[in-house]
């Protein structure tokens, strides 16, 4: 089994920063893309930003120059961290991670719980 455990989540000011961190474990051969998406109340889940296991990147235009996606590829972990936080990036912030458990399978995605980001004054 594969798991996917997220933190770093919380509340935080306008223009505070926060760090999320998301940490994969269990019978993992190999891990491809990893990256966020965050889900708003009453909208879809949408992608925050992603990277590969060779460290290109991909942003939403609405955090670019403000977020920043890594990976440490020993520890299988992913963080974002996330400067100049506006109250429209609160919502449910969600890993994901393509993995691949054996050498015979295929990689498949995999989810993590969720972490709920807020930002308000």
């Amino acid at each position: 089994q594969v798991q996917l455990v997220e933190s770093g989540g919380g509340l935080v000011q306008p223009g505070g920063s926060l760090r999320l961190s998301c940490a994969a474990s269990g019978s993992i051969f190999s891990i491809y893309g990893m990256g966020w998406y965050r889900q708003a109340p009453g909208k879809q889940r949408e992608l925050v930003a992603s990277i590969t296991s060779s460290g290109t990147t991909l942003y939403a235009e609405s955090v670019k120059g403000r977020f920043t996606i890594s990976r440490d590829n020993a520890k299988n972990t992913v963080l974002l961290q996330m400067n100049s936080l506006k109250p429209e990036d609160t919502a449910v912030y969600y890993c994901n991670a393509a993995i691949r458990t054996s050498w015979g399978d295929g990689s498949r995605g995999y989810w993590g719980q969720g972490t709920q980001v807020t930002v308000s004054s």
